[in-house]
């Protein structure tokens, strides 16, 4: 099993930064790539931006370009999402995922296979 545990949001005013951090603890070397997935209230679960756990590419939605940025410290199991010039849109709920293979689709939640518990980043104007 793989143990994701995600920190850092909080409150933050629009055009400000926050810094998400997911711990994956476990059978961390069964995992391929680890996904961000965000969910607002009364919205779908959305993708948000992925890095593979070895070569290091990323991926981002078009949401997420030029704004935030997906790394990890493999030495750590960390995998960070530095997000700036937030915007009250991206109010949601952030999740850390693990895929256990290369998702043929990066964006579909349905090829992860460990989740975190999330945590709230609410961003205010």
């Amino acid at each position: 099993q793989l143990q994701l545990v995600e920190s850092g949001g909080g409150l933050v005013q629009a055009v400000g930064s926050l810094r998400l951090s997911c711990v994956a603890s476990g059978r961390t070397f069964s995992s391929s790539a680890i996904g961000w997935f965000r969910q607002a209230p009364g919205k779908e679960r959305e993708f948000v931006a992925v890095i593979y756990w070895s070569a290091g590419a990323t991926y981002y939605a078009d949401s997420a370009k030029g704004r935030f940025t997906i790394s990890r410290d493999n030495a750590k199991n960390t995998v960070s999402l530095q997000m700036n010039s937030l915007k009250p849109e991206d109010t949601a709920v952030y999740y850390c995922a693990a895929a256990r293979r290369t998702p043929p689709l990066l964006k579909s939640s349905l090829y992860y296979d460990y989740w975190g518990q999330g945590t709230q980043v609410t961003v205010y104007s």
